[in-house]
């Protein structure tokens, strides 16, 4: 029962109950939420470990990918440049039979 509920009624100490019944109550939502709140953030922290690390492996990724680009490149370049010295040889033949 509420101390304010007696028949003669003390309206400062209901006062202060009411007041301190609000008080706790709004800790408790504010506690709750901030360990909400911290949950939320050891998730975000996690989040941006994991996305870190992904980032580390797609860079890692890409440089490896650039290499292989650029191996490729000159192997093509090799092979247009035979490709182009057989044309070559073959229209010399051709032209002296």
């Amino acid at each position: 029962m509420l101390p304010c509920a007696h028949r003669i009624i003390d309206h400062g100490k209901c006062k202060l109950y009411i007041h301190h019944m609000i008080k706790t109550a709004h800790n408790e939502v504010t506690e709750l939420d901030l360990r909400m709140l911290e949950s939320r953030v050891a998730e975000l922290i996690e989040q941006c470990s994991k996305l870190g690390e992904e980032n580390r492996s797609l860079r890692t990724q890409q440089e490896k990918l650039v290499s292989e680009r650029a191996a490729l490149i000159e192997k093509t370049e090799l092979a247009r440049g035979r490709v182009e010295a057989m044309i070559t040889r073959l229209k010399a033949l051709e032209s002296g039979s």
